[in-house]
C-alpha cells in the first residue's frame, strides 16, 4: 500500500531508546518496551533487541522458565536458537524464521542457541492476549524464512509480510484479538515510501539499521538506528531513508484496554488471577 493515500499523516508522538540490559541466564540485550522510558504500549507488553558477535553474551540463552497469559514473538535475523517446552513441542529458530507462540494458560519452555560463536541478533516481542483468551491451550505459529512473503512495493524498497497486508500480499500469522501488523522494511539510501496504518490501532516504527525520517512536512523527525517512535495523529505513514539507506521494524496491534497485572512471566487481569498463576506453575499444571 502506497503513493496516494488520502488520510491524516501520522508523525512520531514520543521517541524511545532502548535501555541495556540482561534476561534469562545473563543474555544482553536492549529492552525497547517494558522498561522505565516505555512499560508498556497496549497491547504490547516488551520488545527486545538482541544483536551481538560475542558468544559470550547469548551463548547461556533462556533455560526452562513459564508463561501465562501473553504471547511471545521472537524474530531471528541472524544466528540459530532451538526451543523446546513441557508440551514435547520443539523447534529450530534459523535466520529469518518467526515463531509467534500464545503461552495461553501456560506452559514452561527454553530458548538455547544452538552456535556457539557468530551472531546472534533479532527481536522479541510480547503480546498480550485478552481478558477471554489468557486460559487458552498454548499453540504455536512457526514459519521458516521462505514462507514469509517479502514484496518490492516500489523501487528500493523490500518488505517482509511477517503479519498484516502489504498491497495484496498478506502476512502468515493470524490473531484476530489484536490483528497485529509486523514488517520489518528495508529502505535504500534516500528512498521514500508511504504506508495506510489499519484504523484504530497502536504502533511503533522500530530503526535497526541505518536512519529514517518518520512522517512529512513539519511533522517529520529523524530516527536513528536503535530509536523508537511510537506513532500516532493519523495513518498515512511516510518513511524516507537516510544516506545510508534504513532498516525498520512496523508493528501495530488493536489495544485491548484491559487492566494488567503483571509480574515476571506472567500477566494477567487482576492480582488474584496473578497469584493464582504462581500457585498452578508451583504444582505443576502448566
Amino acid at each position: 500500500m502506497s503513493a496516494s493515500i488520502e488520510s491524516a499523516p501520522a508523525h512520531v508522538i514520543r521517541m524511545v531508546r532502548g535501555q541495556a540490559t540482561s534476561d534469562g541466564a545473563g543474555v544482553r540485550l536492549t529492552r525497547v518496551i517494558g522498561g522505565q522510558a516505555l512499560p508498556e504500549l497496549d497491547p504490547f507488553l516488551l520488545l527486545d533487541e538482541f544483536g551481538t558477535d560475542k558468544a559470550e553474551d547469548y551463548i547461556a540463552g533462556f533455560p526452562s522458565h513459564p508463561h501465562r497469559g501473553f504471547e511471545t514473538v521472537t524474530y531471528m535475523l541472524d544466528g540459530r536458537m532451538r526451543h523446546k517446552d513441557n508440551h514435547g513441542n520443539e523447534g529450530l529458530l534459523t535466520p529469518g524464521s518467526v515463531q509467534w507462540m500464545t503461552a495461553g494458560r501456560g506452559l514452561v519452555h527454553s530458548e538455547m542457541p544452538e552456535q556457539e560463536s557468530g551472531r546472534m541478533r533479532g527481536f522479541q516481542l510480547w503480546v498480550n492476549l485478552p481478558a477471554r483468551e489468557k486460559m487458552t491451550d498454548p499453540r504455536y505459529q512457526e514459519f521458516a524464512p521462505e514462507q514469509i512473503p517479502v514484496v518490492r512495493p516500489a523501487d528500493g524498497v523490500e518488505v517482509k509480510v511477517i503479519a498484516g497486508r502489504v498491497g495484496g500480499t498478506v502476512g502468515p500469522i493470524v490473531q484476530p484479538a489484536t490483528d497485529p501488523l509486523y514488517l520489518d522494511i528495508a529502505l535504500e539510501p534516500g528512498v521514500a515510501w508511504e504506508y495506510a496504518l489499519p484504523e484504530g490501532h497502536n504502533a511503533f516504527a522500530y530503526v535497526f539499521e541505518g536512519a529514517a525520517t518518520v512522517g512529512d512536512g513539519d511533522g517529520a523527525r529523524p530516527l536513528e538506528t536503535h530509536a523508537m517512535g511510537v506513532l500516532g495523529g493519523g495513518s498515512r505513514l511516510a518513511l524516507r531513508a537516510g544516506s545510508q539507506g534504513a532498516r525498520l521494524i512496523l508493528v501495530a496491534g488493536i489495544p485491548l484496554r484491559e487492566p494488567v497485572a503483571r509480574h515476571g512471566p506472567f500477566v494477567m487481569n487482576t492480582r488474584q488471577e496473578l497469584m493464582q498463576a504462581f500457585v498452578d506453575f508451583q504444582e505443576g499444571r502448566f
